[in-house]
């Protein structure tokens, strides 16, 4: 999580999104005075400074009562959200690696523990967007050029930063890899952002 005084915006990181790419990105561009959160584990390139009372994947709804009203109303809240079906199955690898790869694809959704994001950006009740802009994981350096020069950010196109991506080698559609009552689970799981966002499965 950042919140940047010198370019007022506030990123608020979401999970399995290429979140901490952008981070790690942002933390050399960020002045000595903002705020921005460590990593687990650390990333090169990537300096926390000044959290006290903030953390890595803190909740917009919570940043919002911890920083003045004055603030939050004045800086650019932005955010990134994937397609669940795709981000389903990016954290299922990762999770399966730090397995050493004994994990299937069917006891991973057994486990029903998903990288659900909506209360990141949403207010108490999950209904409500509470950001100035999703960034969406499938146009990522589109929509992140258009948010950084609105923001005056220095941006060559390109984040040229893929932190946390070591663990899916097969960049695959994910279409093929889910049989129906596969789909299905993801689709109940990720109902609310499906809702929000109108993703689909094709």
């Amino acid at each position: 999580m950042i919140i940047s005084h010198k370019y007022k915006f506030i990123f608020i990181k979401t999970v399995k999104t290429a979140s901490t790419s952008i981070e790690v990105f942002l933390s050399p561009l960020c002045a000595p005075d903002d705020i921005v959160t460590p990593i687990r584990p650390p990333v090169e390139g990537h300096t926390p400074r000044n959290y006290d009372g903030f953390q890595n994947h803190m909740a917009a709804q919570l940043i919002r009562e911890r920083v003045p009203a004055e603030l939050w109303e004045s800086y650019f809240k932005f955010c990134v959200e994937r397609n669940p079906w795709d981000k389903v199955l990016s954290h299922y690898h990762m999770q399966a690696a730090r397995l050493d790869g004994k994990l299937s694809l069917d006891q991973y959704l057994a486990n029903a523990r998903f990288p659900i994001n909506y209360p990141r950006y949403t207010d108490s009740s999950g209904a409500t967007i509470i950001v100035d802009r999703i960034v969406y994981y499938e146009k990522l350096h589109v929509d992140l050029a258009d948010v950084f020069a609105r923001l005056t950010v220095p941006f060559s196109g390109r984040l040229e930063v893929r932190a946390k991506s070591e663990f899916r080698n097969d960049r695959s559609p994910y279409q093929p890899v889910f049989n129906e009552t596969q789909r299905k689970i993801v689709e109940q799981a990720f109902a609310k952002e499906i809702s929000l966002h109108g993703y689909r499965f094709e």
